[in-house]
């Protein structure tokens, strides 16, 4: 099936979203089936029960969004994710990790491979609809509860920096080791790199990317255009060493750059 030019639903204002779900249970994929199809704006184009569907079914529908377990038979989801990522598709999917674990640990690495957005099974129905939208649109969402983990988990490696090797610089803008042992971080020969200075501007458009604002939403905020605040976006990236906007993100937080409130 080629890939179709994203619609516009008739009288709603919202481009289609096309959505691959993706759990190795056919009962959740039913269920979130049945669920996404309540919305005019959702058409769910496919489901796969492991990660290797996942990759054929992205290169053959490239799809606005995929909706993923982390755990899964034959490639879990984590491995999915960097895979998808490294496909070079004509439309890099956003992708949305949707499971029932909640650990450090998952979240990091998920988050790192290259996942848009990360929600619990738990999550009521209408969260997942805003999290949808917010995404294909372009922005990142982590539920308070998944973002508070992160937080706790970069406070304590904070705490254990001073005792990591000799020679480091452990300033606000010098890189954590849990950046260095992320499965995408920094790049080894970047991470002693003092952080490029963020002008003010792009604080303003870090502060509104950490509340999951897209480009459009970013630039009718400051009153600039949409192409500028893509600009603005991409060198907050570049400057932070980010592959995505929601690592962006995660990497100011952990750098003291910003503060998320919950």
């Amino acid at each position: 099936m080629p890939k179709e030019t994203r619609a516009r639903e008739k009288g709603t204002g919202r481009q289609m979203v096309r959505i691959v779900l993706v759990d190795d249970h056919p009962i959740v994929r039913e269920g979130l089936h049945a669920l996404l199809e309540t919305q005019t704006d959702f058409q769910v184009i496919a489901e796969c029960a492991n990660g290797e569907e996942t990759l054929q079914i992205g290169e053959t529908l490239q799809p606005d969004l995929i909706l993923l377990d982390l755990e899964m038979p034959v490639l879990d989801g984590v491995e999915t994710i960097r895979r998808l990522r490294n496909l070079r598709l004509l439309q890099d999917p956003r992708i949305i990790v949707f499971t029932a674990f909640d650990d450090d640990d998952r979240i990091i690495h998920a988050i790192q491979a290259g996942a848009n957005g990360y929600l619990l099974k738990d999550a009521p129905r209408e969260e997942i609809f805003k999290a949808i939208r917010i995404t294909s649109a372009g922005g990142s969402i982590l539920q308070p509860i998944v973002a508070s983990k992160l937080l706790r988990h970069w406070s304590f490696q904070r705490q254990d920096a001073p005792q990591q090797g000799q020679g480091e610089s452990h300033g606000q803008n010098s890189p954590s080791p849990l950046v260095r042992n992320m499965p995408r971080g920094l790049p080894d020969d970047l991470a002693d790199v003092p952080l490029e200075e963020l002008t003010e501007r792009e604080r303003e458009v870090l502060r509104l990317l950490a509340q999951g604002m897209p480009n459009k939403e970013i630039a009718s905020h400051l009153v600039i255009s949409e192409r500028t605040a893509k600009f603005h976006v991409s060198s907050i990236m570049s400057k932070l060493g980010a592959t995505n906007r929601t690592e962006a993100v995660t990497l100011a937080v952990q750098r003291g750059l910003i503060t998320l409130h919950f």
